[in-house]
């Protein structure tokens, strides 16, 4: 890890320790993660599996007035994160669906991702943290850093479809690599594109997709 993500990991680490309280715990997560990537809930990515256990929200969703306000508290955090850290950066705010959107574009983005994303989804929990601390509502809002959600999700879906491929062909399940939820959701909704079942098994850090015969 370069001495760059390693500040921070730090910060993040501090912030999560005094913050994460705030949140639902382990148990809760899990069920709701499983929920949404069997389908019986329609989230858009695991993340969401985060952000919405435990959701007080109404039905009708954050208005988009809420949605914004979400941005800029998330944009200002962010933005403090990049001053600890010595990194530079430029911050994009936008509103996709029901969710805020803040990305981060700019020169040095690998230590905002780190290996497989880690250090994005650290800071994009750290980030849901911080708006929740001010809003008093859970969010989904989403951090990207130089597109690589966007890049990720393509590569994810693509392995999805391969497998699903592969499966149909054989006959025989395929056990897929360790992944985190948000890649975990992206592949079962390219299965299910692709008219085959997945699940999920295992335990964190390797909890992986298996894709199954029709």
């Amino acid at each position: 890890m370069s001495q760059q993500e390693d500040v921070v990991a730090h910060e993040a680490g501090d912030s999560a320790e005094d913050e994460a309280t705030e949140f639902a715990d382990a148990g809760e997560f899990e069920a709701s993660e499983d929920r949404a990537e069997n389908g019986v809930n329609d989230l858009t990515d695991a993340n969401d599996a985060n952000g919405a256990a435990g959701d007080a929200s109404s039905d009708d969703g954050p208005s988009l007035a809420e949605l914004e306000q979400e941005g800029e508290i998330a944009a200002d955090y962010i933005e403090g994160l990049l001053d600890v850290a010595d990194l530079d950066g430029d911050i994009d705010m936008d509103v996709e669906g029901e969710r805020a959107v803040v990305s981060v574009v700019g020169a040095t983005l690998d230590e905002l991702v780190g290996r497989r994303g880690e250090v994005l989804e650290a800071l994009q929990e750290l980030t849901r943290l911080a708006v929740h601390k001010q809003t008093g509502n859970r969010t989904r809002m989403m951090l990207d850093v130089g597109g690589y959600r966007q890049r990720r999700r393509a590569e994810l879906a693509a392995t999805g479809q391969d497998a699903a491929e592969e499966v149909r062909r054989t006959g025989e399940p395929k056990r897929l690599w360790a992944m985190n939820p948000f890649e975990r959701k992206i592949v079962h909704d390219a299965v299910a594109a692709a008219g085959l079942r997945s699940e999920s098994e295992g335990e964190e850090p390797d909890r992986r997709v298996v894709v199954l015969p029709a």
